[in-house]
């Protein structure tokens, strides 16, 4: 091109030269000096340009580029192929067998009740370890533990509610150990054991200076002692227009998750004297569905009032469907495999309620509606694994198991408000139906679950 372009300009200054000398005019006249010079600015300019273009379009995708690059390294966020634009209910889907489960071992986590370790206490069958719920429209995004750590950093989670708030706790606990090298600097703050009698639990990760904390709250509601001038019968109250008062202490974090409904049957309640109380009155003739409408109620009201929803992702998760054999709670049928049917157990009156409360709020709640996804898993309850043999569990799950599930739905809406994944997959409503996710490259090896299940006992 350079040869090209010196062969164009010799021939245009002999071609000038000739015109030049047949006007009577000199070729070194100061006329075509100039027009030499404009000829090679021009030239220079053109370089120049073409040199700046270059420069801004490699600084432009150098800027696109590096974000990503950056999120790589360090491990955040999750797989991005295959974006669906469809929007997709999260909660709607299969359990499938994958061999990448369980995300954790609980005999090598201190923080597993031994009573929640069925592997530990000598259960054989291993099939419940290696379930992983799949959506049907999209799927769970996968993330590294170190992404999450790095995401709770200097951060607050705080899980209220009963013993199957506990669970979870636990179960979040141990899956983030897994990507701590000391185990040693993550403890309980007062030294507690793990009991379920202890109000408050509250476990820091001090690398990354963050809590996960629980506080017993089996109602959410206050409960008190008799009230002066009541029946016999009347040996405490729920005081269903009062928040329990621990609390002001759920104030001030940055991730809170919500759950009750396990205790609000009459057992629990009405055989042990427990009535309701609504300001001064007793409300001896409320029945349980009622006197839970108005706890939720309250519990909405506070969190209105009380909470920062620019600063508190809040979450509430619904009824956890157990699996007795009958109503008396005597008998315990674990099986092998999951549930060919729900037998009803994907619906509860709790669940509907608390999906009723939560759609009126002025603030933004993700429902976590666990009760479907939960029906089918008759396999995963605690049973005879427990550390009490002689008394049956088809209430509360093994170590791991469904709560694991729980919380990877749980962090996959947290990745997406720190922005380590797309928001589009957890752009919910107040239903907690969740946008568009992605598919995961870690799960190669997915397989569909072998039907039929046959239900047998373990």
């Amino acid at each position: 091109m350079i040869d090209r372009m010196n062969s164009f300009n010799s021939n245009a200054s002999s071609k000038r030269s000739t015109s030049l000398k047949r006007r009577g005019l000199s070729v070194s006249s100061p006329r075509v000096s100039r027009l030499s010079w404009v000829s090679r600015l021009f030239q220079v300019l053109v370089v120049i340009g073409s040199l700046i273009s270059f420069l801004i379009a490699v600084g432009c995708g150098y800027m696109y580029v590096l974000p990503s690059l950056s999120q790589a390294f360090h491990g955040y966020g999750a797989a991005k192929s295959n974006v669906s634009l469809s929007s997709c209910n999260v909660f709607d889907g299969i359990w499938a067998l994958d061999d990448s489960y369980p995300l954790y071992n609980a005999t090598e986590c201190p923080f597993v009740e031994q009573g929640f370790n069925c592997l530990g206490n000598g259960r054989r069958d291993k099939d419940y370890l290696r379930l992983r719920w799949k959506p049907k429209d999209c799927d769970i995004p996968r993330f590294t533990v170190k992404s999450i750590l790095e995401m709770l950093r200097n951060k607050r989670v705080v899980f209220v509610g009963d013993s199957m708030s506990r669970t979870q706790w636990e179960s979040l606990i141990c899956l983030l150990m897994t990507g701590v090298e000391d185990k040693e600097s993550v403890y309980e703050i007062n030294g507690n054991k793990i009991t379920k009698r202890i109000r408050f639990l509250g476990v820091r990760f001090s690398s990354f200076n963050f809590t996960i904390e629980f506080f017993r709250s089996v109602f959410l509601v206050q409960q008190g002692w008799m009230p002066r001038h009541a029946p016999k019968r009347v040996k405490s109250t729920l005081r269903l227009d009062k928040l329990d008062n621990i609390s002001k202490y759920w104030v001030n974090s940055d991730v809170l998750i919500f759950n009750t409904g396990q205790w609000w049957v009459p057992g629990k309640l009405f055989e042990t004297g427990c009535y309701f109380q609504v300001g001064n009155s007793i409300k001896l003739g409320m029945q349980i569905p009622t006197a839970f409408r108005t706890a939720l109620g309250t519990w909405a009201s506070w969190v209105e009032r009380n909470i920062n929803t620019n600063r508190t992702r809040v979450f509430f998760r619904t009824f956890e469907p157990s699996h007795w054999s009958d109503q008396t709670r005597r008998f315990c049928n674990v099986t092998q495999h999951p549930s060919l049917e729900v037998r009803g157990r994907d619906r509860s009156l709790f669940s509907d309620t608390t999906l009723e409360v939560v759609k009126n709020m002025k603030v933004p709640i993700t429902v976590l509606h666990i009760t479907s996804m939960s029906a089918l898993r008759s396999d995963a309850h605690v049973g005879k694994w427990s550390d009490s043999p002689s008394t049956p569990d088809c209430s509360h799950w093994c170590l791991p198991g469904v709560p694991d599930v729980w919380n990877e739905i749980v962090l996959s809406y947290l990745l997406a408000d720190y922005g380590f994944i797309s928001d589009e997959w957890c752009r919910a409503d107040k239903h907690g139906f969740a946008g568009p996710s992605f598919e995961q490259p870690r799960r190669q090896n997915l397989q569909p679950y072998p039907h039929p299940w046959l239900g047998s006992e373990a």
